[in-house]
């Protein structure tokens, strides 16, 4: 294959919609046209990829999955993916516009109808899976159109506006889902929204979207300034000479090492985007609406900080310094979100300000390192762009999906807050005096009076507890109520000034007569009765009427608190009981557990860093100028050469 794959004339409306390939490299406007589709296509595909997120509570309910469960299914997606990228960089010939196109369009159909037509966790679990094998495929086909239609001076601006579409698409699902979640809890609907919106774009891809042939694209393209050249030389370019050993030649330090460098530096941005939510939720009580408002705040700087970056290194024409400074950024603002982990009360703002700073250098670092990581796989064979790609998207996922399951290993205390933790609250807001009442006496002690009512020793305990008069003091104040229960019903009916004056002066007339009044009145009785009950209180002891007098009234109203835990719902009950101590030992160890998960992440984006020193490229913009001039001009002189 050599000159004659190229073809003569360019697509029709009719026959672009298979073959795709172009005879001359496009000028600015159709390039610009083109990468714009890609791009709008990765959005989409993003979108349908992280909506599984923003509803993730909401799949929980519906389906009853444990967090696990959950947890697997973006495990399972993500190792399906990565074999699907693998296998792009065997499906190139198939062409990589349509891999996109069609990929967009399958998508969209499983999503718009396939995903709200499951009712069971498994077929749920299909169809994600074949939405995963389908984006890792098109992830690889995706940059691969990138590099092609734009030149390395103008490659980290293209690659800036690539990786807008794991960040826009992010954007897009949490925008939609903050305005909507509240209106519309069932998932189906924001399924519907997302493929409905997917198919249009789907549309424009198969209709518009183009690519180079091959001898145009397996050239390295400095500038536009080259296409001359480029063009000259594809008519002599053996193609499978180059196509050759491609895999073979992609097994290397500066290609492979990369690779797994960028994939570990954003295990953070893959659990936040899957996890945000459940996050914020069981930390720090946030809503799923303003855990993804919240996550707005990431996606909005760190979409403005990829593109920046990119027009910033174009201009230098440098990489590496910008990876550098913005894993270092990002590293800085991980280590302030790490110190926030065990403070629930850290407010919104305070996050919305530390995820800028991770999000800005995010998207310096990631922009830049896509644009090297393609400048090397160039260096070492332009014409396994695909191949590298497909290793770079391999080990992406596989990274994922280790990063997936060790969150599920490390974080174990989401499962119980995730799984009964929305049950319990909402016995907690219906019996919340009553679980106060539990929590005040402990489950032994009441698990105790359950068993045997008549446990006086555990009776109490509790009444101690909630009363807050020593075990003693519970002890003479019920013994007085066994044995003297009409005496003390009679000093009860006396008005708290009158017995503080009877106390002062047993002899006080007026006080006397006052204290039979008050317990005629009180139990409707004439007044020789009245003294007469009077009368018997003088058997008490006096210490230890003193004593049932002080905490009498709080042993009281602690046996009515007692009492009034029996009137939680059996069922309610028997989850509490089931679930709660589970679920409180939950929410102690999580802040520790995700700490934990976020220094993780953070020793993953500072392993990022050595592997920034083996991919090509400058480290001077001065350096990088002098040799662009330089090919520039052996451009000039090998154009001079080929003219007659």
């Amino acid at each position: 294959m050599s000159s004659s794959s190229i073809p003569t004339t360019s697509p029709t409306l009719l026959t672009g919609l298979w073959q795709r390939k172009l005879p001359h490299y496009p000028d600015t406007p159709a390039r610009s046209w083109y990468l714009a589709v890609v791009v709008i296509a990765s959005i989409a595909l993003y979108y349908q990829l992280f909506v599984t997120g923003a509803v993730g509570n909401e799949l929980i309910d519906y389906f009853d999955l444990s967090f696990a469960y959950f947890v697997w299914i973006f495990i399972i997606g993500a190792a399906f993916g990565a074999v699907a990228s693998v296998l792009a960089g065997l499906l190139d010939r198939w062409g990589r516009a349509n891999i996109v196109a069609y990929g967009v369009v399958i998508c969209s159909l499983l999503t718009l109808f396939a995903v709200p037509a499951v009712t069971t966790k498994e077929a749920y679990l299909a169809v994600y899976i074949l939405v995963s094998i389908v984006e890792g495929a098109v992830l690889v086909a995706t940059p691969a159109l990138i590099r092609d239609f734009s030149p390395q001076l103008g490659r980290a601006s293209a690659m800036g506006f690539w990786t807008l579409g794991p960040v826009i698409g992010a954007l897009v699902t949490t925008a939609i889902s903050t305005r909507t979640l509240d209106a519309h809890p069932d998932w189906q609907f924001h399924y519907r929204v997302c493929g409905v919106i997917s198919m249009v774009i789907a549309v424009v891809a198969v209709i518009g979207l183009r690519e180079l042939s091959p001898p145009l694209r397996d050239q390295i393209m400095v500038s536009l300034r080259d296409k001359a050249l480029i063009e000259a030389r594809a008519r002599g370019l053996d193609v499978n000479a180059l196509e050759r050993d491609q895999w073979k030649q992609m097994m290397r330090l500066n290609i492979v090492g990369s690779a797994l460098g960028i994939s570990l530096f954003l295990a953070y941005f893959y659990t936040i985007v899957s996890f945000l939510p459940v996050y914020m939720a069981t930390n720090f009580g946030f809503s799923p609406s303003q855990a993804n408002a919240l996550g707005n705040w990431y996606w909005g700087p760190n979409a403005i900080a990829l593109v920046l970056a990119g027009i910033a290194s174009d201009y230098l024409k440098v990489r590496k310094p910008f990876m550098i400074v913005g894993a270092l950024i990002s590293i800085v603002g991980l280590f302030v979100f790490i110190g926030f982990t065990d403070k629930p009360d850290t407010g919104y703002y305070t996050f919305a300000g530390v995820f800028v700073v991770i999000a800005i250098g995010t998207g310096i670092a990631y922009s830049t390192w896509m644009a090297s990581f393609t400048e090397t796989v160039e260096a070492r064979n332009p014409a396994a762009t695909v191949a590298g790609l497909a290793v770079w998207g391999g080990i992406l996922r596989g990274v994922v999906t280790l990063v997936l399951f060790g969150l599920l290993i490390v974080v174990n205390a989401a499962g119980p807050l995730v799984n009964h933790g929305p049950r319990l609250g909402e016995i907690q807001e219906k019996y919340g005096s009553e679980l106060a009442t539990i929590q005040t006496v402990g489950t032994e002690t009441l698990a105790a009076l359950q068993k045997n009512p008549g446990d006086q020793a555990a009776q109490v305990r509790a009444l101690s507890a909630l009363s807050g008069a020593t075990p003693e003091q519970v002890q003479t104040t019920l013994a007085l109520n066994a044995k003297y229960p009409q005496e003390l019903q009679t000093l009860q009916a006396i008005q708290p000034e009158t017995q503080a004056k009877l106390a002062e002066n047993p002899t006080d007339a007026t006080a006397g007569l006052a204290a039979v009044g008050q317990v005629s009145q009180k139990f409707g009785i004439p007044v020789d009765q009245a003294i007469a009950r009077l009368t018997a209180t003088q058997q008490i002891p006096r210490d230890q009427l003193t004593v049932a007098a002080t905490v009498g009234p709080k042993v009281a109203t602690a046996a009515s608190q007692l009492a009034a835990v029996g009137g939680i719902a059996p069922d309610d009950a028997a989850y509490l009981a089931e679930y709660g101590p589970e679920v409180a030992q939950a929410k102690e160890d999580s802040p520790a557990q995700w700490e934990l998960w976020w220094w993780i992440c953070l020793l993953a984006q500072v392993a990022f860093l050595p592997f920034v020193f083996v991919m090509a490229g400058h480290w001077s913009p001065r350096k990088a100028a002098a040799a662009a001039k330089e090919h520039d001009e052996l451009v000039q002189s090998e154009l001079a050469a080929l003219t007659p």
